[in-house]
């Protein structure tokens, strides 16, 4: 089965959905993840902020899955 890629913006977008599915407000994902609530929000609004660490906690906290990467592709500049 081939495996989903997610840019910077769609993990962003991942994190928030999977925090608010799970019932947690901000800043009980702040407590949860020992970190300021202006942290999640930051990891959760601004995705060319570099929170990527925070976004891969929260995933993988809130889904009960490993978030593996990074992948990086070469491009014709």
């Amino acid at each position: 089965m081939p495996k989903q890629t997610f840019n910077e913006a769609e993990l962003t977008a991942l994190a928030k959905r999977l925090r608010m599915r799970s019932g947690k407000n901000r800043a009980e994902a702040a407590r949860d993840l020992g970190v300021s609530r202006p942290s999640i929000f930051h990891a959760e609004e601004s995705p060319k902020l570099s929170y990527l660490k925070l976004r891969k906690r929260m995933i993988e906290l809130y889904s009960g899955q490993k978030l593996v990467g990074p992948i990086y592709f070469l491009e014709e500049g």
